[in-house]
Formats: C-alpha cells, sequence, structure tokens
C-alpha cells in the first residue's frame, strides 16, 4: 500500500468518527424532540443512562487500546510514523481475532448513546453505526489487510477470526490478557 493511500485512509477514518460522535447526538436528539419528547428532561432516566454509558465505554475503550498498544508494540518499524503498520501483528489479541480494535470501536456509540440519554440515538442510529462499522471493517479494512501483507494476510485470515464472542477471547479483549 502506498503512503499516500495509507494516509488517506487515515484521515477517513478520523473524519468518519468524528460524524460518528458529534453527528450521532446531534440528531438522536432532534429526534427525540420529535418522538421521545417526554425522555429530554427526564432526569433520573438521563443520571441512569449516563452512568450505564460511561460503564459501558471503558471497557470498550480498553478494547480499542488492547488492539492499538499490541500494533504499536509489534506492527511498525520504529521509523514509522504513528496510526501506520508494516508488520502483520498476530500474537497478543490478534491470535484470537483480526480486528479486535473495531470491535470495541463498534459498540462505541451505543455507550455514547446511553451517555447522551438519546432513546433514538441508542434504538436506531447507534445500532446502525455499529452495523456500518462492522461491515467496513469485513471489506475495506480486510481488503486492505490483503493489498498490505498480501499471502501472508490470507494464511492469517484462514486461521483467525475477523470478531471472536468466546469468552476467552472478551477477557483478552476487555482486560488485556490476551498473548
Amino acid at each position: 500500500m502506498r503512503a499516500d493511500d495509507e494516509k488517506f485512509s487515515i484521515v477517513v477514518r478520523i473524519l468518519f468518527w468524528i460524524v460518528v460522535l458529534v453527528g450521532g447526538p446531534i440528531a438522536g436528539i432532534y429526534l427525540d424532540s420529535i418522538y421521545f419528547r417526554e425522555r429530554l428532561t427526564d432526569i433520573p432516566f438521563h443520571v441512569f443512562t449516563f452512568l450505564v454509558g460511561v460503564s459501558l465505554a471503558i471497557p470498550l475503550f480498553r478494547a480499542a487500546s488492547t488492539g492499538g498498544r499490541e500494533l504499536a508494540r509489534r506492527g511498525r518499524s520504529e521509523s514509522l510514523p504513528r496510526l501506520r503498520t508494516d508488520r502483520l501483528v498476530t500474537t497478543g489479541i490478534y491470535s484470537k481475532m483480526r480486528h479486535p480494535m473495531l470491535m470495541g470501536l463498534a459498540m462505541l456509540p451505543i455507550a455514547e448513546a446511553l451517555m447522551v440519554g438519546s432513546v433514538s440515538y441508542l434504538l436506531f442510529i447507534a445500532p446502525f453505526i455499529s452495523i456500518v462499522v462492522v461491515i467496513l471493517s469485513l471489506t475495506y479494512e480486510e481488503r486492505e489487510c490483503r493489498r498490505k501483507f498480501g499471502e501472508e494476510y490470507d494464511e492469517y485470515a484462514r486461521r483467525v477470526p475477523p470478531f471472536c464472542l468466546s469468552g476467552e477471547c472478551i477477557r483478552a479483549l476487555f482486560f488485556g490478557s490476551g498473548s
């Protein structure tokens, strides 16, 4: 993969998350003002959903950072800029699933919807965004990895699933005990 293509890919991903994390709550609150008006001023509801959302967001960020630390440690040469990789990582959490960071990030809109306390965001927008993240990782991310690492990635993909929901995988993802 060319350096310019990789830079473009990183910029697109960052912009995607900015749009999701800013646009999701705005759209959710707007729809709530039409369809769930009574929830907008329900303080106990907002306190409860905020606490649940924070409780969910903490392990989701931990999941994303578990994968990120493994990539930073083993996925790039020292001379390579942050957020870029030049080595296929197949150890740690990556020995259990190919896209651990995206698995955690796919659930992040649900946690954000709870923190915002938006019924519309929680029921409609966040699940849609989560599905889009999974689809993008199974198409775009996979294609990018195959282009970058070739046959080595194809072999890895035959052995390791894109996501894993077993208890062992979830523990490794959320508590960083994957080796």
